[in-house]
Order: structure tokens, then C-alpha cells, then sequence
């Protein structure tokens, strides 16, 4: 009886935060803004996708900087001059659609055509918990070793884009991107694979115009 009230709590649990992420991404359509969630592990390199993004597209962008203590991502996006809401999430491993629906409300939505949601550095908690965003990209790098897709199905089956990250240091530390990538395609066939270096910046390029494609259908508020 107490595994069963157990497993209906947790359900509960999660289609409560569904509702408020459907409730989050009818605010962002209202207002005519794309939402793009960013996860991956610690030093997977996703503060520095972000950076480079917010740089390179010319958008009208804000990000929420996710994280057990949130302060450090939020100040490197804050110095990009861009809208930034921290999340400090104390123990909790991932964001909710709770604290993202009191994050937009500090963001000013009318200006913004793109905001950014930086997830806690973790690939397993973020993956049953949908926040409102419209698109969710998982960030993994060579570095983890590349049994780091297979380990982690969950998150990869729930993502449009996967990048696989600093593929300048596979060599050093004999990690196969084209394994990962074809671990992440096994887990989910309609999945986007962007192998890169946000360093050397090689296939970078493809990173933009993956956004660009996400940016292109935003919807159009009456009110802008």
C-alpha cells in the first residue's frame, strides 16, 4: 500500500507540472516569445552555447539560470546585457514549471523574441519535468566519455536537439562523437545531432541555425 501511494503521488506530481508548463508556454505564445530549455551535466559547456548564442543571433533574448546556487551563470549572462532571472533550486536537482512560471514573470516578455532556460547541471532529474518551453536541447561533452548518451535515455528521448560538445579533445580522451551521436539517434530517431566545439568553434555555425529555425516560428502576439 505504501509503494502505491508512492507511485500516485509522483504522478500526481507530474501532471501537476505539466499543466503549469502548458500554462507557461500559452504566456510565452501570448506574448510572442520562444522559450528553448538547455540541460546537460556540469561543464558540459551549455552557459557558454548560450553565450555565444545571445552574441551571434541578434535576437531579443533574456535567460533563466537554473542551478543549485544559480548566481555564477546568471552574472556571465548578465554581462551580455540581457534580461536574467536566477533560479536557486537549494537541493532540488532540476527546475519545474513552478519556479520557471514565477522567473517569467520578472522578464519583461513584451521585449523578447527568445529566452533561454538553463537547467540544473544533471542529466537525469530535468527529464520527466517540462518547464513550458518550446524546444529542449541536451548538451553533453566528449569529456563524460562517450557512454554518457547510453547511460542517459530518459532525457535524450524528451529532446529535439542534442549537441555533442568539445569534440577538439576526443582524442585526448578517447571518446568517439560519432558513437555518442549514434546512441543518441538509437534512443531517438527524430532527434537533431549537432557535434561541435564551442572552443575552436567548428560546426558552430549549425548551432545557430538551429535556433534561427526555432526563432522562425514564434508566434505573433496581438499585442506587439
Amino acid at each position: 500500500m505504501h509503494r502505491v501511494s508512492e507511485v500516485e503521488v509522483q504522478q500526481d506530481l507530474l501532471q501537476a507540472n505539466r499543466e503549469l508548463a502548458g500554462r507557461n508556454r500559452r504566456l510565452l505564445e501570448e506574448k510572442g516569445v520562444v522559450a528553448v530549455e538547455v540541460s546537460g551535466a556540469i561543464g558540459s559547456g551549455k552557459s557558454t552555447l548560450i553565450e555565444l548564442a545571445v552574441k551571434e543571433l541578434g535576437l531579443s533574448t533574456a535567460a533563466i539560470a537554473g542551478d543549485v546556487v544559480a548566481a555564477l551563470d546568471a552574472a556571465r549572462f548578465s554581462k551580455l546585457g540581457i534580461p536574467v532571472v536566477p533560479l536557486n533550486t537549494g537541493r532540488e536537482c532540476h527546475l519545474d514549471a513552478h519556479l520557471v512560471a514565477h522567473a517569467l514573470e520578472q522578464l519583461p516578455l513584451e521585449q523578447l523574441d527568445m529566452v533561454f532556460i538553463e537547467n540544473v547541471g544533471n542529466l537525469v532529474c530535468p527529464a520527466d519535468f517540462e518547464l513550458g518551453a518550446h524546444t529542449r536541447v541536451v548538451v553533453v561533452s566528449v569529456t563524460e566519455g562517450d557512454d554518457i548518451v547510453a547511460k542517459h535515455p530518459g532525457i535524450f528521448r524528451r529532446a529535439q536537439l542534442a549537441v555533442i560538445n568539445k569534440i577538439d579533445l576526443s582524442g585526448f580522451v578517447g571518446a568517439d562523437p560519432e558513437k555518442m551521436a549514434r546512441d543518441a539517434r538509437r534512443l531517438n530517431p527524430g532527434l537533431e545531432v549537432i557535434k561541435l566545439s564551442a572552443k575552436t568553434g567548428e560546426n558552430l555555425s549549425r548551432w545557430y541555425r538551429f535556433l534561427r529555425r526555432v526563432a522562425e516560428l514564434k508566434p505573433t502576439s496581438s499585442g506587439r
